[in-house]
C-alpha cells in the first residue's frame, strides 16, 4: 500500500501520473485503462487544488494506491473544504462544451473512466475520495 504525500500545486500533477503509471502497470493495465485511471485521478487532484484548497500552495494531497493481480484502488486526502458531491448539479451532456458551466465534468468524468467512485467527506474541512477500476 503505497502512500506518497504531494504539495496541492499544479506543479505537482505530473509527478502524481507517474505514481499512477507506476502502479497501474503493476496491474498489467492496458495503456488504455492506465490513461484512465491517470486521467480520472489527475482530474481529482485539480479540483482538489481548485475547489477544496481555493489554489494554488494551500494544502497537500495524499495518495494512496492499493493494487491487486486485477484492480487499482486509489485514495485521494485532502484537508481543504468538505465536498459533497451531492451538491454537484447533473451534468448536461447533450449541450456543447462551451455551454457545460462550471462545475460538473470532472465528477462526470471520473465515474465515466473508473468502475467505483466514492466520496467521504467530514465538515468543516476534508474529503476522502476513493476510485477503484478492474481490468
Amino acid at each position: 500500500m503505497p502512500t506518497r504525500v504531494f504539495p496541492g500545486d499544479f506543479s505537482s500533477l505530473a509527478a502524481i501520473s507517474d505514481f499512477v503509471i507506476e502502479n497501474a502497470q503493476k496491474v498489467g493495465f492496458t495503456e488504455k485503462e492506465t490513461y484512465a485511471v491517470q486521467l480520472a485521478v489527475d482530474e481529482a487532484c485539480a479540483n482538489i487544488i481548485e475547489h477544496a484548497y481555493g489554489g494554488e500552495g494551500v494544502g497537500n494531497i495524499e495518495m494512496t494506491i492499493n493494487t491487486s493481480r486485477r484492480s487499482i484502488e486509489v485514495i485521494l486526502k485532502d484537508t481543504g473544504d468538505a465536498f459533497d458531491p451531492n451538491e454537484v448539479p447533473d451534468l448536461d451532456i447533450s449541450l456543447p462544451l462551451d455551454q457545460l458551466g462550471e462545475r460538473g465534468a470532472g465528477v462526470y468524468l471520473m465515474h465515466k473512466l473508473m468502475d467505483e467512485v466514492l466520496f467521504e467527506f467530514s465538515k468543516p474541512k476534508g474529503t476522502t475520495l476513493i476510485m477503484r477500476k478492474k481490468k
